[in-house]
């Protein structure tokens, strides 16, 4: 059985670059850090925070998202974010998330996530498929 440890964080960090900025994945029109990214980027960090905890047969998949983005992030800046295991109730799992540039935070919130075998999930998903 995996073992869950509340307290838990983990941290991931990237670079700001053109493809990442809201004009180019189409979540704005300024040259500044895009709101997906950075979600993208704490679902990132509470995603390989579980993966490090469970066994290889299972992982997690992402349930809900509340996040605040509260400070504009330039091309160039590095940027880093957080996920800190918060509760575990079951197979759902919360996290407290927070993101940062050079400057200060920039974006903070809440995550939850379910644990799922991987392959009944993908079974699951791949028998969706329409040919």
């Amino acid at each position: 059985m995996a073992e869950l440890i509340i307290g838990k964080s983990h941290e991931v960090s990237a670079l700001v670059t053109e493809t990442k900025t809201a004009v180019s994945v189409g979540s704005g029109s300024l040259q500044v850090l895009a709101t997906p990214v950075m979600c993208g980027l704490m679902e990132q960090a509470a995603s390989e925070l579980t993966d490090s905890m469970l066994e290889p047969e299972n992982t997690s998949v992402g349930i809900s998202l509340n996040i605040q983005h509260v400070a504009a992030t330039p091309v160039g800046m590095k940027i880093k974010a957080s996920a800190k295991l918060v509760a575990v109730a079951g197979r759902k799992l919360s996290f407290k998330l927070q993101a940062f540039d050079e400057a200060g935070e920039i974006g903070h919130g809440e995550h939850e996530r379910f644990i799922v075998n991987r392959d009944k999930f993908q079974s699951k998903a791949d028998s969706k498929k329409i040919n």
